[in-house]
């Protein structure tokens, strides 16, 4: 059998006797002891080896307790780790302000090493708990994170589609979504949706809305129809305060006629095959709140090599900024107007390069499709 890896304490204390009777009375019950006497000494001990627990003495010279562990908890390397104060300090104010900065208990000196070492045991065991509890969540988040990334259709899946996608939800339950739809040999339909929230069950939302698109989304229902039928589905299986914004666009490449039907969504992106990128605004109820809604609905006449961009509001928007759809989306048109060289399938990825390139990140869940004619 291996053995298993030692816990590992940090000392820190400007008192060397204190930090041999630490280390003496610890290391012997099976720890591994790292000691610093002073405060910057401490934390970079803290950030090379990330110890299990810190010991930390308030009063040292220069950098004192109190700034160490205010450092230590601004670092997102060592903020994690438990900090238990060694203070000779007995008022009220001085342990208060510790617990303000993060320290999850103190020992008062002069300490007794059963003491220090029942508290080191009692705090390991809570921090072993919660850090056990957050990987059980996030172990749990990465399933459906990667349950509705599967259900999202790659384009190598539907090449008669001809589409390229950008897809990035910046939290494990994301709020955007979209689907492409077989209608016919040369009928596709194209669903963009931005729900509202974002929890495990607006993650779940996108098998449902999913359902409800390869139900109503045939020749035998107008594009509007089937909108109209999954609103009123929505509206029955919602729950109270949710809804979603929406596009759905239809290309049928046989008669080369365009549907689009806006549902409360940032406006699409046409690029033709030659000429400037301009937008389709179009207002629309959103879906899940009306019995009665109204969407936007535009028929266009399309020709071959004529692109289409459908996209969430995450790629305008910045509330650092205060930048909304309505007010931003007609600033990226530049953007998509030097974009007529490159392929749809290569679309995408151009424009988040040039909107964000390695220094910046959306600020919201963000779906990015490229359709061309």
């Amino acid at each position: 059998m291996e053995n298993t890896h030692p816990y590992t304490v940090l000392a820190v204390d400007d008192n060397l006797l204190n930090l041999k009777l630490i280390e003496k009375s610890l290391s012997k019950e099976g720890y591994h002891i790292f000691c610093a006497d002073n405060g910057p000494d401490a934390r970079s001990i803290a950030l090379k080896k990330r110890p299990d627990l810190i010991l930390l003495d308030i009063e040292m010279p220069g950098e004192n307790g109190f700034d160490v562990i205010k450092k230590l908890k601004e670092d997102a390397a060592t903020n994690a780790i438990p900090v238990l104060f060694l203070t000779g300090v007995s008022e009220v104010d001085a342990k208060l302000k510790g617990f303000e900065l993060g320290a999850v208990d103190y020992i008062t000196k002069p300490f007794h090493p059963l003491e220090v070492l029942a508290r080191v045991r009692i705090h390991l065991k809570l921090s072993i708990a919660t850090n056990s509890l957050i990987q059980d969540q996030a172990a749990k988040l990465r399933q459906v994170t990667k349950a509705q990334v599967a259900m999202l259709p790659l384009p190598e899946e539907y090449p008669n589609a001809k589409f390229g996608v950008y897809y990035k939800a910046l939290q494990e339950a994301g709020g955007d979504f979209y689907d492409i739809l077989n209608i016919s040999d040369n009928i596709t339909g194209y669903f963009v949706a931005d729900s509202s929230g974002h929890d495990i069950e607006t993650s779940y939302m996108t098998a449902s809305v999913k359902a409800l698109l390869a139900q109503n989304c045939t020749p035998v229902y107008s594009p509007a129809e089937s909108m109209k039928m999954i609103n009123d589905v929505l509206l029955e299986i919602l729950p109270q305060g949710k809804y979603l914004t929406a596009c759905y666009m239809h290309i049928n490449r046989t008669t080369m006629k365009l549907t689009i039907v806006n549902a409360g969504h940032p406006p699409v992106v046409c690029l033709p095959a030659k000429g400037d990128a301009f937008l389709i605004k179009l207002d629309g109820d959103v879906l899940g709140i009306f019995p009665d809604a109204s969407f936007g609905i535009k028929h266009i006449n399309v020709s071959k090599g004529d692109k289409f961009f459908i996209y969430s509001d995450g790629l305008v928007e910045s509330a650092e900024n205060k930048i909304t759809w309505a007010t931003g989306a007609g600033s990226l048109l530049p953007v998509f107007s030097s974009l007529g060289g490159v392929s749809y399938d290569k679309a995408p990825m151009e424009i988040i390069s040039q909107l964000f390139g390695n220094d910046s990140f959306p600020e919201d869940d963000v779906v990015l499709l490229c359709i061309e004619v």
